[in-house]
């Protein structure tokens, strides 16, 4: 069993993207210090300066949603285009998918879920002002984006992550709007 810990926003570090056209910061890998071919699920912070185009994750199920600026658009394989524009709304797409990316407008950042598909299943939930409320047995992650979130282990302020780790008890309480990682790997 393990005690969960927080992760401050301040202390994120940086790294290229794995096409290099862009940065990211990892909040949470599993297993700990797996690689991009290695992961079986991963929750990261992404910033979108121009029109690059994503990295490619053949055989993962990823979620992305803006967390701040004026977002983006995506060309999915030259096909489906879909307006993430609007902040905390999760959007899932497959990670073999050729994504073109268009600025709205200046500069982004977008929180990114990855799945290793067949391996492990899972999705982003939005919480917003909630009440005292028990972790559920899948949290992997908590990020708040705006306000405040009280946890077992302490407070949250804007863009800081809580891990439960698998000894979380105590409950949460949201006064503002996270995104919650619930996460199940198969067998």
């Amino acid at each position: 069993m393990s005690t969960g810990c927080i992760l401050r926003a301040d202390q994120l570090q940086p790294q290229p993207w794995r096409n290099g056209q862009g940065i990211t910061r990892e909040l949470a890998v599993m297993p700990p210090g797996a690689g991009a071919d290695e992961f079986l699920w991963r929750v990261s912070l992404a910033d979108v300066v121009g029109a690059a185009p994503f990295s490619r994750f053949p055989g993962v199920d990823r979620t992305i949603v803006l967390i701040d600026g004026a977002g983006f658009r995506m060309t999915l394989d030259g096909a489906q285009v879909h307006a993430l524009t609007t902040p905390c709304v999760p959007f899932a797409f497959p990670g073999e998918a050729e994504v073109a990316v268009a600025l709205a407008g200046g500069p982004t950042r977008d929180f990114n879920l990855m799945l290793r598909r067949g391996r492990a299943t899972g999705g982003i939930e939005v919480w917003s002002d909630t009440a005292a409320q028990a972790v559920p047995p899948d949290l992997v992650l908590l990020h708040l984006v705006h306000g405040r979130a009280r946890t077992p282990e302490g407070d949250l302020g804007p863009g800081d992550s809580w891990l439960p780790g698998t000894a979380a008890s105590g409950p949460v309480e949201i006064g503002g709007v996270a995104l919650a990682v619930r996460v199940r790997v198969a067998g």
